[in-house]
């Protein structure tokens, strides 16, 4: 099993050299070239090989996109640290950071708010997140592109946790247009009745959405409308963050004619500061 494994790393490795024929890729894994072609196929659907026109293999995006992921997330976290503890320090609310890692939105870090000495939030890290029920979920879904968030609700059964839960597809799909279009989304019970959440996106170099920060507490602590009367400073900690990142905001005209870079500013895809709704 061993020696299998070395081999299609191998095949893996010359396949990011130049491209290989299923000839030479049954000779790198000796084996036969049915054998091969199944290796292959297997490989090509995890997107770690690629087939061309001309029916030869080359490196897929699969092991790139793992590289950033790995990267990214150690990254985040570190640039994050210290913005995300700051705003627990400002809001007196448990600080979430969550982002997706595979078919799964995963927190990342989190810092506990010492309201939640005797009640405890169910959140920790590494532990995945509701993909359609909580307010980081859906943030990272509004900005996927259509194609990755068919991908990811094509796997979700909907189940109704509250009498707030967005439980279909088509709920769902209107909610997502929403928070797309301000830049920030919140969790009014969907999942557990009692937890609220308010949730901003962080942005990479690219000014790709990559993650998502949210302020969270009971609602005995205080109420969605409470937690959204932070939004300015939710908003400002994921800004901070994303230029962290190496994200610039397009530049667009100030008042006084000159370049406004502010990432807070309004655009076609920016990050809404309005705290309406």
């Amino acid at each position: 099993m061993s020696q299998s494994i070395r081999r299609a790393i191998d095949l893996i490795r010359r396949s990011a050299e130049h491209p290989l024929s299923l000839t030479e890729a049954a000779d790198v894994l000796g084996v036969h070239k049915s054998t091969a072609l199944r290796i292959l196929q297997t490989l090509e659907s995890a997107r770690f090989v690629r087939r061309t026109g001309a029916g030869t293999y080359v490196l897929g995006s699969g092991l790139i996109e793992l590289s950033e992921l790995a990267l990214g997330s150690m990254d985040l976290r570190q640039f994050a640290a210290p913005h995300l503890r700051a705003l627990q320090r400002e809001t007196s609310h448990t600080v979430h950071l969550a982002q997706l890692t595979g078919d799964e939105i995963v927190y990342i870090d989190k810092v506990d708010s010492p309201a939640f000495d005797a009640v405890k939030l169910p959140s920790r890290i590494g532990r995945a997140v509701s993909i359609y029920a909580s307010a980081v979920g859906k943030l990272i879904l509004a900005y996927l592109p259509p194609e990755e968030r068919d991908r990811l609700l094509s796997h979700v059964v909907f189940e109704r946790f509250t009498d707030t839960t967005f439980a279909d597809r088509d709920s769902l799909e209107a909610e997502l247009a929403r928070i797309h279009e301000r830049g920030w989304a919140t969790d009014n019970g969907e999942h557990d009745a009692y937890v609220m959440c308010v949730a901003a996106p962080i942005r990479d170099s690219r000014g790709r959405v990559i993650a998502a920060t949210s302020i969270t507490a009971i609602e005995v602590i205080a109420s969605l409308d409470e937690l959204k009367a932070n939004l300015p400073l939710l908003l400002e900690t994921a800004n901070q963050i994303s230029r962290e990142l190496g994200y610039a905001p397009p530049a667009s005209p100030g008042p006084d004619g000159s370049d406004d870079r502010s990432i807070d500013r309004r655009g076609s895809d920016e990050v809404g500061a309005s705290p309406q709704g």
